[in-house]
Formats: structure tokens, C-alpha cells, sequence
């Protein structure tokens, strides 16, 4: 069985935070809806429950009339297939955060940031894994990952900032680079870049993406990705440390106008 979605999650926990606020417990809410305790926990832990169902856990923890709407709608995005599931992309996890984040903060040292990479430099990046992919495979990816980018616009654009290495710069070539600043121009992105002149500091423990979402008590989101996988950590204490340090890396690196003057002169050198 597939691990609940990020989605699936947030209405389980959301779902069980109801049920605690009402007084109930687990076994006395169970009882209510005629469940057994097994399968209100598997609720709670990110398991979708049928719109019924839904509705009688809403009535008796106390939630009636306009005020179930956000937790409807949260159903409703619980169930929603997420567009990107059929291409079987590789960083799935981080697609589903993604697509209901209102802020991401991203600090990378190895590779252009997803969200600004250009289809060139995507089609280098897939080409140079030590895994042999079919074609029909990398220009699916390649969809995917400019699909992704659609989040940068729209009537609800992301607010997104990255701070982007000079390491991952020097392998750029004069396309990608002038398109990180065209990207750049939009009135919502933040992209600085982190000068080798800075020294040593804590981006050198590896990159890191930071998420914040739109909805009230949704917890902010570190996610790290690595060669085996990726975490993605809720830890109030974890998550503010990260935030703090993507704070300091933005005062190490140039400013917005700086970082676009700094990556233009580098692309005239291409």
C-alpha cells in the first residue's frame, strides 16, 4: 500500500486535532461513527476516509455549517489524483509539497535549482546519470519538470527564493544562465548567488529546500534531498534551525540586482 500523501496526511492530522479538541477519545469517537479503533487510527494516519464518513466525524466533533468547508476542501484535495502521477517522476514527494506550497526557500550548491533550470540544462542533468534512460523517459521527466514550473505564474503564484552556489553555476551553460535571470524578472522570484569569496559556512552541509503552506496550522516543511532518497521534516525546532540558516546564507550572498549582474557577466564569458 502506498504511504499517504503530504495531503492525505494534513487532513488526518487535522481530522485527529478535532477529535482531541472535542474531548473524545479515540475508542469514544470510534463508537460514534460505528468504526473500529484500528480504523480511525489508520485515519488519523493519513488514510482517506469515504465523504460519509467525513461528514459524521465533522458532526460529532462539533463541526457544522460554514465551518466544514476548509476541512471539505481539504478532502477534496486529499482525493485529487495529482497530475504528475502517471510520469512516475523520481521526485515525487517533493511534487506533492510543491504543488500546495505559498512560500519555498531553496538553498542549492550542486545543481540549478528545479524551478529555474532550463530544458537544456534538464536534458544535460537526466544525460548525465549512471543509469541509462530511454529517451521516451528523459523527455517525460523534462515534461514534468516545465509543467512544475507553471507555479511560478498563474493566479496564484508561489513565492520562491533561491540562493544558488557559485559550485552550480560554473556548470551552467550561457542559455541556462541567462535564463535564470529572465525567471529572476518575475515580480515573486528571489534568486542571490553565494560568491566562493564567502568562505565556509553551513551550505556546505549539503542544499535544502524549505516549505510554507497556505492553510492555518499546517506546519512548515525542511525537505532534504540525498543519493538515497530524501526526508521531509516537520520538527518545529529542525525546521526553524534550517530557517535561520537560509536566513544567514541570504546575507553571505549578493543581493537579487548583484546576483543577476554577477550571472550576466559570467553567461557573457560562455
Amino acid at each position: 500500500m502506498a504511504e499517504p500523501t503530504f495531503r492525505q496526511r494534513r487532513l488526518g492530522e487535522a481530522l485527529k486535532l478535532l477529535r482531541e479538541r472535542s474531548g473524545l477519545s479515540q475508542r469514544e469517537a470510534a463508537e460514534r461513527i460505528d468504526y473500529n479503533v484500528p480504523k480511525l487510527s489508520r485515519i488519523e494516519n493519513g488514510q482517506v476516509p469515504d465523504i460519509h464518513a467525513l461528514r459524521a466525524m465533522l458532526d460529532i466533533y462539533g463541526v457544522i455549517g460554514a465551518e466544514e468547508e476548509p476541512f471539505l476542501e481539504m478532502w477534496r484535495r486529499a482525493t485529487e489524483k495529482g497530475w504528475w502521477k502517471p510520469h512516475r517522476p523520481e521526485d515525487l514527494d517533493f511534487i506533492d509539497l510543491e504543488q500546495d506550497a505559498s512560500v519555498i526557500k531553496t538553498f542549492q550548491s550542486g545543481y540549478i535549482p528545479g524551478m529555474v533550470q532550463s530544458r537544456g540544462y534538464m536534458r544535460a542533468v537526466f544525460a548525465s546519470s549512471r543509469s541509462q534512460r530511454s529517451k521516451v523517459w528523459v523527455d517525460g521527466q523534462i515534461a514534468v519538470r516545465t509543467r512544475r514550473q507553471d507555479r511560478l505564474t498563474g493566479d496564484n503564484p508561489v513565492r520562491y527564493h533561491a540562493i544558488i552556489a557559485e559550485s552550480a553555476l560554473k556548470h551552467a551553460d550561457r542559455q541556462q544562465l541567462l535564463h535564470i535571470n529572465q525567471v529572476g524578472l518575475l515580480p515573486n522570484v528571489t534568486v542571490q548567488v553565494v560568491l566562493d569569496m564567502a568562505g565556509l559556512h553551513d551550505g556546505h552541509n549539503g542544499p535544502f529546500t524549505l516549505l510554507e503552506f497556505p492553510y492555518a496550522g499546517d506546519p512548515k516543511v525542511l525537505y532534504v534531498g540525498h543519493a538515497a532518497g530524501s526526508l521531509q521534516i516537520e520538527d518545529p525546532e529542525r525546521v526553524k534551525a534550517s530557517t535561520l540558516t537560509f536566513k544567514h546564507l541570504s546575507t553571505l550572498a549578493l543581493n537579487p540586482d548583484e546576483s543577476a549582474a554577477w550571472i550576466e557577466r559570467l553567461a557573457a564569458e560562455r
